[in-house]
């Protein structure tokens, strides 16, 4: 008999994507998809079971189809259909608890995966230029999604001490894109003109789809010979990119906004529904954030098939040309950049 693995958030297109992709595994018998609203892309051979995880009836499931894999990915920062913040944040938190209890009292239950994120490192003025997983943040996120991951992750190790027996793989991606992305960072990026904090221009990373659907396939089976899938990993694409360097190659122009009123300016995109700037990405895009994949590498054997800088241009080829051709956006952002550095010296 093989495997049977149970997804979360199969309704979103990256659980989609993967119960299309791991029940062609050899390995794999039955894959049980499972979300709160029927997804409106095809599963495959998948069973669809519409539950709730954050109602007990997740216990059920795992019970009558014998599960042995969870990969818990209904961990996110955007809302599906009508669903606001508040939804989000108690699939994310409540949902989690309620799995994790289910997995807790089931027999069969083998390997854990969860979709976790480098936000849960924050971003701050005086953080180290690189996070590896055992950096401690100089200042824990103190809302939305990236405070939403610290307390999953906080379950999750709980769990972890409670079932020595369950293998607990953590994945924390950097920023998902791809042509297909549908992160708050690739709504922002996807804006015609990107409001950015003046006199600040962030590193940022990037992990492409593609990579995060083979990730989670590592994650699930047993490890290779010579790794270990067991454990916390950062997952990103080599290298970093600027902001300015995004707007450059997206074509899209910056308008830069004094700190003060950048909150303000959030604000006025969420009334809109143009994108979730919360707080926690106005703090991306002001500080950057960059964390070191040696162990992503080194013990769980994996290397991303496309850098920071590669995945971001298959992003921009999915979304069209911007309002300005890249070069134009090029020149007026190196010559903001040395008014600025004019204005600090």
């Amino acid at each position: 008999m093989g495997k049977v693995v149970l997804v979360t958030g199969a309704a979103r297109q990256l659980g989609g994507r993967f119960v299309r992709r791991v029940q062609r595994d050899s390995g794999v018998d039955r894959v049980i998809a499972v979300d709160a609203v029927p997804p409106a892309h095809q599963l495959g051979e998948a069973q669809f079971v519409r539950a709730d995880i954050r109602q007990p009836v997740i216990a059920r499931i795992l019970a009558e189809h014998g599960v042995d894999t969870v990969v818990h990915l209904d961990v996110t920062g955007t809302p599906l259909g009508s669903g606001g913040r508040t939804a989000v944040k108690e699939t994310n938190v409540i949902g989690t608890m309620q799995l994790l209890g289910a997995c807790q009292k089931s027999p069969t239950v083998k390997r854990l995966v969860v979709k976790s994120s480098t936000s849960v490192y924050g971003s701050a003025p005086r953080d180290p230029a690189i996070f590896t997983e055992t950096t401690p943040p100089k200042s824990l996120p103190s809302g939305g999604f990236a405070k939403d991951a610290v307390e999953v992750e906080g379950y999750v190790r709980g769990f972890a001490r409670r079932r020595p027996d369950v293998a607990v793989c953590v994945l924390r991606f950097a920023n998902i894109l791809g042509p297909a992305a549908d992160t708050p960072l690739a709504e922002y990026l996807s804006l015609p003109v990107l409001p950015t904090v003046f006199g600040y221009d962030p590193r940022l990373q990037f992990v492409h789809e593609d990579d995060v659907i083979d990730v989670l396939l590592i994650a699930s089976d047993e490890p290779r010979r010579g790794t270990l899938n067991s454990g916390t990993f950062n997952v990103a694409g080599e290298g970093v990119l600027l902001l300015s360097q995004c707007s450059r190659r997206l074509g899209r122009p910056t308008v830069p906004v004094p700190l003060p009123a950048v909150t303000w300016v959030g604000t006025a995109l969420r009334t809109v529904g143009m994108t979730d700037f919360a707080p926690e990405q106005i703090r991306l895009l002001t500080h950057g954030r960059v964390v070191s994949t040696d162990q992503l590498r080194e013990t769980l054997g994996f290397v991303p098939r496309y850098t920071t800088a590669e995945a971001f241009a298959d992003f921009a080829r999915g979304r069209g040309a911007g309002l300005l051709p890249p070069e134009t956006v090029a020149r007026t952002v190196d010559r903001l950049s040395t008014l600025v550095s004019k204005e600090r010296t």
